[in-house]
This record gives structure tokens, sequence and C-alpha cells, in this order.
């Protein structure tokens, strides 16, 4: 294998990640907007990107192991080293394929984070919610407005709490 099959198989993982960090936005937005009806489906959208990635990864560590012998680079070496001894023009292009895919992560990483924190904060307003409302008891008799006298049940709505 060579530097330009090497390069290539970069290029792919930033547009595999790039296509990922979409993804999160897309499930951001449903958890904001509480249409959960599609979280299942972009959680598998989600985990067959990150297959893709997986197998890349395998293919690319391959690569770099190839051309790490050939530099005189220890065995499964990063990529910033792999940049800091390829030749010219492979150096520079390892090193910007380095700083695109760093970015890539750490905005990957933010949402993640966010996306976790709002699924959590909602699942605390169900909690919430669940927590306050009295369990509706057969006991009791109805009024002419057809509620219980006693113990009214108090109904609550959870639209929009996610």
């Amino acid at each position: 294998m060579d530097h330009q099959h090497l390069s290539t198989l970069l290029w792919r993982e930033q547009e595999l990640l790039d296509l990922l960090l979409f993804k999160a936005e897309e499930k951001q937005y449903l958890i904001v907007t509480g249409k959960s009806r599609w979280l299942a489906r972009i959680a598998h959208e989600i985990e067959v990107v990150l297959e893709q990635l997986r197998t890349l990864e395998l293919e690319r560590a391959a690569a770099t192991e190839q051309i790490a012998g050939r530099l005189g680079l220890a065995a499964n070496p990063s990529l910033r080293q792999l940049a800091d001894s390829a030749p010219a023009p492979w150096d520079d292009l390892y090193a910007k394929h380095h700083e695109a895919l760093l970015v890539l992560v750490s905005e990957l990483r933010g949402l993640s984070d966010a996306n976790k924190e709002l699924i959590e904060s909602g699942l605390a307003v169900i909690n919430d919610a669940l927590a306050s409302t009295q369990p509706h008891t057969a006991a009791g008799t109805y009024t002419q407005s057809g509620r219980t006298a006693g113990n009214a049940y108090r109904s609550v709505t959870l639209d929009g709490a996610l």
C-alpha cells in the first residue's frame, strides 16, 4: 500500500465522521422537538455509519503499518508521527488530515455530550411528572361534572417535556 491509498482512506474517514456529525445533529433535532418516533431510526443510521468507520479503521491501520515499516517507524504509529516522518508532499497532507480529524472528533464529542444531557434532562422531567401524579383510584363517587369526589385524579401532559 502506498501514500495515495492511505490518503484516500483518510479522506473517506473524514467523510464518514462528517456524516456521523450530521446524524448526531439530526438526533439532537429529534430530541429537542420531541419527535421520538424517529429516534430508533436515527440510532440505526448512526450504528451503520459507526460500523463503516470500524471497517475503514481496520483498513487504515493495515495501510499505516505498511507505510510505517517503510519509514522505519515503530508499529502502530499515530497519524502525527506518520506526518512527521513522511516525505513531501505527504507530510503536509497527513498533518492536514490529522487536524481535520481532530476537529471532527471534537465536534462529535461535544454534540454527543449535549445529546446525552438533553436525553437525561428529558427523562428527569418525565420522572418528576410521574412522581407528582397521584394514581387514579376506582373508589369514590362521580360528581355532576364527571370528576371523582375526594381524591381528584390529576392529569399531567408530557407534550413538550422532551
